[in-house]
């Protein structure tokens, strides 16, 4: 009996173990590789989430930093293209600011406001603070290179 009990107890906190690595946006497993985000000197991270797409731009970087020219979109994103396609897995998001995604497998768009689209995810800045986001990304200020980069 005591083995049933402690059987059932690992399998409960491997699968809770399981379940918290998941994202809350798309499901993804949330990957432990982060990049550097810089913009105007001043550099931040940002994390993956563990996709096809994440995988191809991790190639990508690794034969060099990509700069992506972007604008304001919308009022709620700074949005860009790489100049080359990454696959896609898209599904439909409802974006937060801080949130990395992959639009029509060219094109990268960070958020700074809310929205809902069918994207393939990146991954999120490591900002927590919406306003620091949106100074950051100089949100509703117009044209800026985004610099990404390997850690």
């Amino acid at each position: 009996m005591k083995k049933n009990i402690l059987s059932i107890l690992v399998f409960c906190i491997l699968s809770f173990s399981a379940c918290a690595q998941s994202s809350k946006t798309t499901g993804e497993k949330t990957m432990t590789t982060t990049i550097n985000v810089t913009i105007n000197g001043v550099t931040k991270t940002a994390t993956l989430v563990d996709n096809v797409a994440t995988k191809a731009l991790l190639e990508l970087l690794a034969k060099g930093n990509v700069t992506v020219k972007t604008d304001d979109y919308g009022g709620f994103e700074k949005v860009g293209t790489f100049g080359t396609r990454l696959p896609t897995a898209n599904t439909q998001i409802d974006t937060v600011p801080g949130d990395i995604v992959l639009y029509q497998g060219n094109s990268i768009s960070f958020f700074y406001e809310n929205n809902g689209w069918s994207y393939t995810m990146l991954g999120k800045l490591d900002i927590t603070d919406v306003k620091e986001i949106k100074s950051f990304l100089a949100a509703g200020k117009g044209k800026i290179d985004i610099i990404l980069s390997l850690k």
